[in-house]
């Protein structure tokens, strides 16, 4: 390797090399190799510093100098260290000439060290490391060729350490993501659970003593009843999501009619639109359209939307529900023209406890678990459900569902609106 052109064609073959590497150790390594063979040196090392920035360890050595893999070099005694301290290359052709030279390796090693280059290894100005080389071949001066060299190879190796500190990273987030996440499946079981029981007593005690107390004390009682069914509508909402994702829930499927489960969740919701003023509508292409699927998970998803769309429709507004056989599938839309939803939150809409508006300010209730039980529900089925919105214009979410069980298990990952 002795002409500029084949040492330029190394370095390049060492950044291929490195594109098609995922472990650290190896990518040091080969650039280790690479800064010993293209300087003519006896050996080559990277080091890292400390936690403390008092010493530096080495990461990674060539083989002539492995035994130095357990040593410790301070900082302030050492050429590495001078390097990392004022982050740049430090060249010593004749180290009686650095006082700064320890030796300590020299003394693990049994290899007496008379030239020395150490390279920082910089990323966005911050020094990662040093790369460094000893004791060029025949007692050769180090150039400014191999100074290029070695500054080159030290920015391969800041991107090789930079990326696995932000694997680490990112698998750290990850991990984090993964408890969180089971925290909250957790607090969804304990909380459906141990809150049903006294919801129970409590709702089947007002019942009771509805039928029994005068009338005078009937609009207090019906006030708890009211509140207890909503709560238990929480809870229930809960108990759907932790099973879905426990992978309790099951699709129990029977041929049902499209148009009694649209009627049925427009009657349940009919009480709520009328007090404020909303119009319910509804157009069914064919009446007589059936699908196989499991009418009671279908059923809470089309209610879900219905309530969250009279929620967010002021007096006077409308939500309207249209259904239609496409092939394969039964597509139901359900389309309001209330507040709609900001585009920053429409991609998060689907997601547990996601509230559009901040629990400071906001006007509407609800825990954002209907719309995540939706989902869950339409896609245990097969089916999928999306939703498009502009904000002060309003809302159309749209559901699509196999027409039966041979459907679903065909249907394809991607879906033509």
């Amino acid at each position: 390797m002795n002409t500029q052109l084949q040492r330029m064609k190394r370095l390049l073959e060492v950044g291929r090399t490195l594109n098609t590497i995922t472990e650290l150790r190896d990518a040091l390594l080969l650039i280790l190799d690479a800064a010993s063979e293209l300087t003519n040196s006896l050996g080559a090392s990277i080091l890292d510093p400390e936690p403390d920035e008092q010493n530096l360890r080495f990461l990674v050595n060539t083989p002539e100098l492995q035994m130095l893999q357990t040593l410790l070099i301070p900082i302030d005694e050492s050429i590495a260290g001078l390097a990392f301290r004022n982050k740049e290359t430090v060249v010593v052709n004749d180290i009686r000439n650095a006082p700064r030279h320890s030796r300590l390796a020299d003394e693990l090693s049994g290899i007496f060290t008379y030239s020395v280059v150490a390279c920082p290894i910089l990323f966005r100005g911050e020094a990662l490391g040093i790369l460094e080389v000893i004791n060029k071949a025949n007692g050769a001066n180090y150039t400014g060729e191999d100074v290029m060299l070695l500054e080159t190879l030290a920015a391969h190796a800041a991107i090789a350490i930079q990326n696995a500190h932000l694997q680490q990273q990112l698998e750290e987030t990850r991990e984090e993501a993964k408890r969180l996440d089971k925290m909250k499946t957790d607090f969804i079981a304990i909380t459906s659970h141990e809150l049903r029981t006294p919801l129970g007593l409590i709702l089947g005690h007002s019942t009771f003593l509805r039928e029994l107390v005068s009338e005078e004390y009937h609009e207090q009682l019906d006030t708890i009843i009211r509140n207890a069914m909503r709560l238990k509508e929480i809870i229930d909402s809960m108990t759907r999501l932790h099973n879905v994702q426990s992978g309790v829930a099951s699709v129990r499927r029977r041929t049902v009619s499209v148009r009694k489960l649209i009627l049925d969740s427009l009657a349940a919701v009919r009480k709520d639109a009328e007090s404020k003023g909303v119009t319910l509508g509804f157009d069914i292409e064919n009446s007589d359209l059936m699908i196989e699927g499991d009418a009671e998970k279908i059923g809470v998803s089309i209610l879900n939307i219905l309530q969250n769309g009279v929620a967010f429709t002021e007096r006077g507004g409308y939500v309207f529900v249209t259904a239609e056989e496409v092939p394969g599938y039964v597509k139901i839309a359900i389309k309001d023209n209330g507040i709609g939803i900001p585009a920053k939150d429409l991609p998060h809409i689907f997601e547990r406890f996601y509230q559009v508006e901040s629990h400071l300010t906001r006007k509407h209730g609800g825990m954002g678990l209907g719309l995540s039980v939706a989902k869950m529900n339409i896609e245990l089925m097969g089916g999928r459900i999306w939703a498009e919105s502009t904000e002060g214009q309003g809302s159309t979410f749209t559901i699509l569902l196999p027409l039966d069980a041979d459907q679903a298990r065909a249907a394809d990952k991607v879906f033509i609106n």
